[in-house]
């Protein structure tokens, strides 16, 4: 079977298991991301995420994670939903983190779409990833031509913006290539003088993320730094203010995928009861959510921090 009859396939079937789009790339070595992640980290960038500086060949060299790899599947899968928190002062969470982990429900629908991809093919070496293992997801979805990265580091679509999950799944089978696509942020600079703690670099395209909100409510285990009181606009987990400004997320659509949606509880969760919250309630809450990662202990932190 050629390769574009074999990535037609792919591409139908990663449709059918609920993936809004999805491109190809060459499995190779990445060298100017190699350079480009090496500058991050001598500038510090990542702050306390000392993970980032491990594997650092595993994470420009997909052939290593997957002897023989030939293609480099990238995917996306929506996120966004209309729905809100009810309460406009209240301490606030990111959409992404709304409903069940999206690690959970995103490699359920990899795997299965692996095992779609074995039964047509025979015998393929693959593996699935979703923010985990030591792959640059953003460089790979860009060189796929799903999107571009962009001012905010964020990968953009223009037809559904950002609001996406990425995963890939690496395979050794031959594939078509895919182009990568047209930076179209132009001179616009909404997210740069949104964000609040000056995370992105005055020109985009870099982000400093100890000084990242999300960074700072979710990544780091120590006390936030004070010279961010006052800075984080109620943001308890994660942080969605570069997106809410993006142009290209006016072309951002509901989700339809139920385990993403939101439980009544949380979004009618008020002031109040966000600042009494019990690791009772906190474990009945955010059951099988994202926000788990930062644990109560965590959750409690970021709630001091904001009053």
């Amino acid at each position: 079977m050629n390769p574009d009859v074999r990535t037609q396939y792919i591409k139908s079937a990663a449709k059918r298991n609920g993936f809004s789009f999805v491109g190809i790339a060459r499995a190779e070595k990445m060298e100017a991301e190699a350079h480009l992640l090496e500058e991050w980290l001598m500038h510090g960038y990542h702050g306390h995420m000392s993970y980032m500086e491990n594997h650092f060949d595993l994470r420009t060299d997909p052939t290593i994670l997957v002897p023989g790899a030939k293609s480099v599947v990238s995917l996306m899968y929506n996120y966004f939903t209309e729905e809100t928190q009810t309460e406009p002062d209240t301490p606030k969470i990111s959409i992404y983190a709304y409903g069940e982990d999206y690690h959970r429900v995103i490699r359920r629908k990899l795997k299965e779409l692996l095992l779609e991809i074995r039964e047509e093919f025979g015998e393929v070496n693959g593996r699935c990833f979703v923010d985990s293992g030591p792959v640059l997801e953003r460089d790979w979805a860009r060189r796929a031509g799903i999107g571009w990265i962009g001012k905010n580091t964020l990968l953009i679509n223009p037809k559904g913006g950002s609001y996406f999950f990425l995963s890939e799944i690496i395979l050794d089978l031959e594939l078509t290539p895919d182009q990568p696509m047209e930076d179209h942020c132009g001179t616009c600079t909404k997210c740069i003088d949104a964000c609040p703690t000056d995370a992105i670099a005055d020109e985009g395209y870099v982000v400093d993320g100890s000084k990242c909100i999300s960074y700072l409510t979710i990544e780091l285990r120590e006390a936030i730094p004070s010279e961010f009181k006052d800075k984080m606009e109620n943001w308890v987990f994660g942080c969605d203010i570069c997106q809410q400004v993006c142009p290209w997320n006016r072309f951002a659509s509901p989700h339809q995928e139920a385990a993403f949606e939101p439980k009544e509880e949380l979004l009618q969760m008020s002031s109040r009861e966000w600042y009494e919250i019990t690791e009772e309630v906190f474990e009945k809450i955010f059951k099988q959510s994202a926000v788990k990662r930062t644990k109560y202990a965590g959750l409690r932190r970021n709630l001091e921090f904001l009053r």
